[in-house]
């Protein structure tokens, strides 16, 4: 990518990412996401796995195949959403012919991602200056859970490791309970939006000087800064935050309260006196406005006021209803979706959120667009999750020039597969 391209005026109807290549040596969870949403910016993501990383059958239920015969390892539904929009070649890297392959398209690319332990790419001769004496300009972009340097630098861990050392498992939770994970790859995604922010940011910078780098995005200090105010609090005040469940320091009704119906609930959250007031008159409870007319007051009885607001939404039987009443006379207020509310769910609909993907294996699966859109360029559109080892031959012959030859014996000497081996 040029700095003329990047600042060129004319408006373009083409993704913001279009003409650059990324190399994928992401795994697990945090890493896809990142290369994910780059791809869904028009990068065009080439993910390089191992011959033999997908499972031959999956132990939970894959997505139902429209085709017949379809083997479970195209059908996997984590894999399916977090692949979508990239290209995918198999390689072994630990052969020498492997890490000569992914050096010969590592000049013909712009980024590498990886989000493993720090002591893996130069254990297989792909570190930083390995990477660079091939593509000068090459950008790394790394995601060690702890970061490069450290005592913990070789440690590896999932989001609750994270979660835990971060100090925002210990935030969350309520004040009788012990610690809690803020939600399922809570961390993981957080680290992938800010590793794609990273990568974009290194673009904008090698278009402007022509120097790559290698940039380092610890999940760690990313999760960090989701507990910035609890870190000032003890810095500033001496004061060490506690699990505190739904309530907020300054707002009062702050939670969620139970409907009538089962498993129905609503959120509620006021910050003004005047949406406290409010509030009462929809639940009719003059008495109770007055008895609580100011923030501080209802603050430090906020059981009594949670108590006496979860009495009011009990009695309501259709929480998404009850939630409009209370927006139209002001009230921050919304009925609780679950997940399956979701499809339904107008804003979403009427934005066309929630999309579908097709899959030559796999029944179509939902997915999220990216939470961002253009309004001078189209909307990415983006391919299915890869097949095993369906781009092999595209990306050795096409990228590469490799023969049919060439490509057999790799496949012989087991450096790429085309399906996985049997074990």
């Amino acid at each position: 990518m040029t700095g003329e391209r990047l600042n060129d005026p004319k408006p373009r109807r083409e993704a913001p990412l279009a003409g650059v290549r990324i190399i994928d040596l992401t795994v697990a969870i945090a890493g896809p996401v990142a290369t994910q949403l780059l791809a869904d910016l028009g990068a065009d993501v080439i993910r390089i796995e191992p011959p033999f990383p997908r499972p031959l059958h999956v132990d939970i239920a894959p997505a139902r195949s429209d085709a017949a015969g379809a083997p479970s390892y195209n059908r996997i539904v984590s894999y399916n959403d977090l692949q979508r929009g990239k290209r995918a070649i198999t390689l072994d890297l630990a052969r020498p012919a492997g890490r000569d392959l992914l050096l010969r398209l590592v000049e013909t690319s712009d980024v590498v991602v990886e989000n493993m332990s720090p002591r893996v790419l130069p254990s297989l001769g792909l570190a930083y200056a390995e990477l660079r004496a091939h593509r000068p300009d090459i950008i790394l972009v790394s995601m060690p859970a702890f970061g490069a340097t450290g005592p913990l630098r070789d440690r590896v861990s999932y989001g609750p490791g994270i979660d835990a050392m971060s100090g925002l498992s210990h935030l969350t939770g309520y004040p009788d309970r012990g610690p809690m994970q803020p939600a399922n790859y809570y961390c993981d995604y957080n680290a992938g939006a800010l590793a794609a922010f990273a990568t974009i940011a290194a673009l904008r910078h090698r278009a402007r000087t022509g120097g790559g780098q290698h940039v380092e995005c610890a999940m760690l200090e990313g999760e960090l800064q989701c507990v910035g105010e609890a870190l000032m609090d003890y810095a500033m005040n001496n004061r060490t935050r506690h699990r505190a469940g739904n309530a907020h320091p300054t707002m009062s009704p702050h939670g969620v309260y139970p409907a009538a119906a089962d498993d129905r609930w609503l959120a509620i959250a006021c910050e003004t006196d005047a949406q406290w007031r409010s509030l009462c008159d929809v639940m009719r409870e003059p008495a109770l406005a007055a008895r609580y007319a100011d923030v501080v007051s209802r603050v430090r009885a906020r059981d009594l006021v949670d108590a006496a607001v979860s009495v009011w939404t009990s009695t309501q039987d259709d929480a998404v209803a009850t939630a409009a009443a209370l927006q139209a006379v002001g009230v921050p207020a919304a009925a609780v979706n679950r997940i399956s509310d979701l499809f339904d769910e107008p804003q979403l609909r009427a934005r066309s959120y929630l999309r579908s993907a097709s899959h030559p294996e796999a029944e179509a699966m939902p997915f999220t667009r990216p939470a961002f859109a253009f309004t001078s360029l189209p909307q990415t559109s983006s391919r299915p999750a890869p097949k095993y080892g369906e781009h092999n031959t595209e990306i050795l012959r096409n990228l590469l020039g490799l023969t049919e030859e060439e490509i057999a014996t790799l496949a012989a000497d087991r450096v790429i597969a085309h399906e996985p081996p049997s074990r």
